[in-house]
């Protein structure tokens, strides 16, 4: 199609690339400011018991984060992801905006709780969008096209949030980041976006007609997502995904400067380039799951990878071999989560599409509790990560052996398809 009938990609596919990036800088820029010691000193995160602390402001976010995943789910199906997207965005900017004003622990922990509330329509929103607005054909490019703005965030976030506190306040970061999302994310959904292609004045009749055609070979023995074991191994495989990704990347900036003695230029320099890792996964999976209809293969194999980068980092005696490792290991986890969000439009249909990201959106908790054990752990270890990492490489392992429950079916599905466009 030409670009006049490719209008779906400007509409949906970039805005909500922004969504994602501003959002996860909003959610992720904790890990990089919990390194700077006026934060730590204003808040009272100092002393005996601060990391479980600091994994605890993370912890409860991501309680919230998750939970409200249920509500935003039956509310997208209910009343449309446009009016919930902008909703969220409207809680989350005025809560950065407290946590830039708090003063204490206790006021900033509050200020992450909603946050976490309003960024749960994130995924469900997310994975309606793109339910209604794309061709089953390209669903992996598409999930990849907003799941960029994912790991394109925090990769600059990291960069931009280190200047302003350099330059600034760590108090700034918060009133900078509440602007672009009033300035430019709340104006993109309102002018640009619709929660059906036919709504949109934008859109041709050709190229709804073709995001509206069925493919022969789609897969209809589902009716129910909840009822297909393939959903819950997902759904599994994403509790061991968001335990190792955000355990990893919530620590990762404190590993560097603390455990490896990086400076804040190299600290921030490696954590960009983690987020980068982690962005090239997703869009080379994206670019394998479509090519090959293996993406249960390629989650397995991201898991195996993941264990065997956690098991480098975590025995080498060279530090940037060990913050490379552990940034590579956070990739591969990105790579899953953009296959998972794959596999959500794959098991549900267009009407259930925000409940079962919804749920799949639940399994972000135990991201949270991830970053307040490896705090807790630290503390009783005296400030080593080693137990930490070594926990991280268990779950790679149990990720990995759930997967390989899901190869078989689906090599038997491709042979399928294959014989079928033979005879076609």
């Amino acid at each position: 199609m030409d670009m006049k009938n490719n209008k779906r990609w400007f509409y949906i596919a970039m805005p909500v690339f922004f969504l994602w990036f501003f959002g996860q800088i909003d959610k992720l820029g904790i890990s990089v400011i919990q390194t700077n010691p006026q934060f730590l000193s204003d808040l009272g995160l100092t002393g005996e018991n601060a990391n479980g602390k600091i994994g605890f402001l993370t912890f409860i976010f991501f309680v919230a984060y998750a939970l409200s995943n249920f509500f935003w789910g039956f509310f997208i199906d209910k009343y449309g992801a446009r009016l919930t997207a902008i909703i969220g965005v409207l809680i989350w900017s005025v809560t950065m905006i407290m946590g830039g004003l708090s003063t204490t622990y206790g006021m900033f922990m509050l200020t992450r709780i909603v946050l976490g509330i309003g960024e749960g329509m994130m995924i469900p929103v997310c994975g309606k969008f793109i339910a209604n607005w794309f061709h089953k054909n390209e669903i992996g490019r598409a999930q990849s096209s907003w799941v960029s703005g994912n790991y394109a965030g925090p990769a600059l976030g990291a960069i931009f949030i280190s200047a302003i506190i350099a330059s600034f306040t760590w108090h700034a970061t918060f009133f900078l980041l509440a602007a672009a999302n009033l300035l430019i994310i709340i104006p993109m959904i309102i002018f640009l976006m619709r929660n059906n292609p036919e709504e949109h004045p934008g859109m041709s009749k050709e190229e709804v007609d073709y995001i509206k055609t069925t493919d022969i070979s789609e897969d209809k023995e589902q009716k129910n997502f909840t009822q297909d074991f393939r959903y819950w191994i997902v759904w599994f495989g994403m509790v061991m995904a968001s335990f190792l990704f955000f355990g990893i990347s919530i620590w990762l900036p404190t590993y560097l400067s603390q455990a490896k003695s990086f400076n804040v230029e190299m600290m921030t320099a490696i954590t960009s380039l983690s987020w980068l890792f982690a962005l090239a996964f997703v869009l080379g999976c994206g670019y394998l799951a479509d090519k090959t209809k293996r993406p249960s293969l390629i989650a397995t194999i991201l898991f195996i990878s993941c264990a065997v980068m956690l098991s480098i980092a975590t025995t080498s005696g060279v530090a940037i071999v060990s913050g490379l490792a552990l940034g590579i290991a956070m990739g591969t986890m990105g790579g899953v989560f953009h296959l998972s969000n794959l596999f959500i439009v794959k098991y549900s249909t267009k009407e259930t599409a925000g409940r079962a990201a919804g749920l799949m959106g639940f399994t972000n908790i135990f991201g949270g509790f991830a970053t307040y054990v490896m705090g807790w752990m630290r503390d009783i270890s005296g400030g080593s990560f080693t137990s930490s990492i070594v926990l991280l490489i268990v779950f790679a392992s149990l990720g990995f052996i759930a997967y390989l429950f899901t190869l078989k079916t689906e090599a038997n599905q491709v042979r399928q398809l294959k014989k079928e466009s033979h005879v076609a």
